[in-house]
């Protein structure tokens, strides 16, 4: 099973359980990860989740070699990406978090991670740029500069600098981040659920507005850069393990 969920009390943890590939985003990560959420939001007995890759990594990010599957209906990619929840979802990142799977966090509301955990963009070493809605929303999470420097380098961001930035929550020590996701979410879920989640509506209308022209914009970037050299370059020195050889073209 490619995802596994566990209910404790209140909240839901769902866990990634591709490691063998890294958790990379396939078909099987997408089909399990909608239908957690989809427990999330329909079930009434729940009031906050909890995602995680397990103790070793967060997520690699999209499957290069079978890609992500097709979006579902009430998530778009990978089951998360475009969905409209109303009950908190807290990241719980172990080890590296890059590409989707940054996407992924970028999706949740609060992050708890590891000191030893790393977050990334590294779209543009392939020839690509984060297609999964982290080419917009990394800006309002981050300092805008430190979102254009990931964007534009491709380095990684250490979890102490992102929570002396903002974006990480909490920090724990290595093999901490799960359970403290989940005092975290014990604190969530001792509150008036109907309250926490008109709170988190709003504020997160307030971060985000209206996505669709900036999904226009990505969609439209993303489809000139699949159809040129650079890409299909990219990509074959990922499996090569070598340096690409840019033509910008």
């Amino acid at each position: 099973m490619a995802v596994e969920t566990e209910r404790l009390g209140r909240t839901l943890v769902i866990t990634l359980r591709r490691e063998h590939k890294r958790n990379a985003i396939d078909a099987s990560i997408t089909a399990g990860l909608d239908a957690a959420l989809n427990e999330l939001e329909d079930d009434p007995e729940l009031w906050c989740a909890i995602l995680t890759g397990g103790p070793e990594v967060f997520s690699a990010g999209a499957d290069l070699t079978s890609g992500p599957g097709d979006p579902t209906p009430r998530g778009g990619i990978a089951g998360i990406i475009r969905r409209d929840r109303t009950k908190p979802l807290i990241a719980a990142v172990e080890g590296y978090a890059f590409g989707g799977g940054m996407e992924m966090v970028l999706c949740c509301d609060l992050v708890v991670a590891a000191r030893s955990a790393t977050f990334g963009l590294p779209e543009v070493r392939r020839g690509l740029m984060p297609d999964f809605g982290g080419a917009f929303r990394a800006a309002r999470v981050l300092p805008a500069n430190v979102a254009r420097e990931m964007l534009l380098t491709g380095r990684d961001l250490p979890a102490e600098r992102a929570e002396r930035l903002g974006f990480v929550n909490l920090l724990t020590d290595p093999g901490g981040a799960r359970a403290a996701a989940i005092e975290l979410a014990s604190q969530v879920t001792a509150n008036a659920p109907l309250a926490v989640r008109e709170a988190l509506a709003i504020v997160n209308a307030e971060i985000s507005g209206d996505e669709e022209p900036s999904w226009e914009r990505s969609d439209a970037a993303h489809a000139r850069l699949v159809a040129s050299a650079d890409v299909r370059e990219g990509i074959a020195a990922f499996f090569g393990k070598r340096a690409p050889n840019w033509q910008a073209r």
